[in-house]
């Protein structure tokens, strides 16, 4: 299965309401590395690397986000492949 890096920058209701929480739990179900972090301009911003299905999988997960969350627009960049995580982490 080929590795993948996406670089997302979330957009709408979505921080305040576990959209970080939420995206590690998912991040560790499904085998991804990397972090998450609420930006000052009210955008959630995420690195993501693992196995192309799974990295896919988060993907999908962000354009809804947690319950309470209003995604408005998930922007993806694609990103080489590092393999510099070993766990997946919330930043403050």
């Amino acid at each position: 299965m080929p590795k993948h890096r996406i670089r997302l920058f979330v957009t709408g209701k979505v921080q305040g309401v576990f959209f970080r929480q939420t995206l590690k739990v998912m991040a560790k179900k499904n085998d991804v590395f990397g972090w998450v972090k609420n930006l000052e301009d009210g955008r959630v911003e995420a690195v993501l690397e693992g196995d192309e299905d799974n990295v896919s999988r988060l993907v999908e997960w962000a354009h809804g986000g947690p319950a309470n969350a209003r995604v408005e627009d998930v922007n993806i960049h694609n990103e080489k492949f590092t393999g510099e995580f070993s766990s997946f982490d919330v930043l403050y």
